[in-house]
């Protein structure tokens, strides 16, 4: 295999990731914050949002043991074609139908395509760059995630402000089929499993699979895997339902500047994203295991200034860009722990296993958030008024569970010198 790492076929999938995850991005700003604008309410948000999350976790394993089992561009080709007739539905009715179940149920719909979405694209990376260069193409994808996001919610908060919902629609629809289209040109090495029994064994044989051999095999991923499930409850969850009402609600801005600005701050974590995928490409195979939990804490570390930023009276405007500021810093720190995590998966999977181990670990990582989000809606809501000790409260139990990670780091760190 050439050492090149941007051939045709990956370039493409490059290609195709920035359309189809803009077109994402851009729905998970405008549809949630929408329905926050009609409602004004944060605990209704922090529901809604919690169970739109749901299906992602659910199918996330499905679109491991897809990867592993199906043409992965087949896969990505039908999702993308199926998310652009998913929104054309909604174009259609919204007019006609109840607003929240209608944006519950388009949102779960997303989230869940969503996650059956991203173990496929994960799982083609080591058959379509030199092992040599997998941590450079993990990176890639990450930016390409960040890229979309930072592109996504700015464009979408100025479409959104002046203009409403319905431009941003119709830009989906496009995004989604033009990632389809271009998708069908893909070629990924595939080769054809044969089975045995009813799909239900199938993919309870799989998620059996997986979980012996990160419970099992590899009990260090397992570990980890709680540790950051724990840190998604707590910190996540936090900046997921926290930051849109912060910004609409809290900071004293009237309702359109509010969701251009939101839109910016999306774009700002989005941004950081971008930052910790190019620091990852240069400096990541610098970093050792064990340094997970220095990366954990500097990302904890920025909960404070941001709910010093709600309690100090500074002002709406310098509060919001200390809080978007932390928001970038913290958003660079997470992505360089993520891809370092996703990379050290991938050198330790067997090829067979890839898709459904890395479908697996986005589940348990992430089960934290519906959870979270539904809490923090709550606390929003009923403690209005003292929204800065929300993050106070977070960021203590934070630097426990920071305390606790040096341990299951060094683990790590220690199985990689005996192998």
């Amino acid at each position: 295999m050439t050492s090149k790492l941007f051939q045709k076929d990956f370039l493409m999938v490059v290609v195709g990731q920035i359309i189809s995850l803009f077109g994402n991005n851009v729905l998970r700003y405008a549809l949630p914050l929408y329905l926050l604008n009609k409602t004004q309410s944060a605990a209704l948000y922090g529901m809604v949002m919690a169970v739109s999350f749901l299906p992602m976790l659910l199918l996330s394993p499905v679109g491991g043991i897809l990867a592993d089992r199906v043409n992965k561009r087949n896969v990505m080709v039908c999702l993308d074609f199926f998310t652009a007739f998913l929104m054309l539905f909604y174009v259609i009715s919204v007019n006609s139908l109840p607003l929240v179940p209608l944006l519950i149920a388009v949102l779960m719909i997303l989230y869940g395509v969503q996650g059956a979405y991203q173990p496929t694209v994960q799982s083609s990376l080591p058959l379509l760059v030199p092992p040599d260069k997998l941590m450079a193409g993990n990176a890639v994808i990450n930016m390409v995630n960040s890229l979309a996001g930072v592109i996504g919610p700015v464009l979408g908060g100025i479409i959104f402000g002046f203009f409403g919902i319905k431009p941003i629609l119709y830009l989906s629809i496009v995004c989604f089929f033009l990632s389809a289209v271009m998708e069908i040109f893909i070629h990924i090495p595939f080769e054809k499993r044969n089975f045995e029994g009813s799909v239900l064994s199938l993919v309870t044989s799989d998620l059996k699979e997986s979980w012996q051999f990160i419970r099992q095999d590899r009990p260090e991923i397992g570990q980890v895997c709680l540790l950051l499930a724990t840190i998604n409850l707590i910190f996540s969850a936090l900046v997921i339902v926290g930051l849109p009402i912060v910004v609409t609600s809290h900071l004293g801005f009237d309702q359109a500047t509010g969701n251009r600005l939101y839109g910016y701050a999306e774009g700002a974590l989005a941004a950081g994203g971008l930052l910790g995928g190019l620091l990852s490409g240069v400096i990541g195979h610098r970093l050792k295991v064990s340094q997970g939990s220095t990366l954990l804490f500097f990302c904890t570390a920025t909960l404070l200034p941001m709910g010093l930023a709600l309690r100090l009276p500074i002002g709406s405007v310098p509060a919001y860009f200390l809080i978007v500021c932390f928001c970038f810093i913290m958003m660079a720190i997470s992505t360089l722990l993520s891809v370092e995590m996703i990379t050290y998966v991938q050198k330790i999977t067997p090829s067979n296993l890839t898709g459904k181990v890395m479908a697996l670990l986005l589940c348990l990582v992430m089960s934290g958030n519906p959870i979270g989000q539904a809490v923090y809606g709550v606390l929003f809501q009923y403690f209005s008024t003292q929204v800065a000790y929300i993050y106070f409260g977070a960021f203590t139990v934070c630097l426990g569970l920071c305390i606790v990670s040096r341990i299951v780091f060094r683990q790590m760190n220690d199985n990689i010198i005996k192998s």
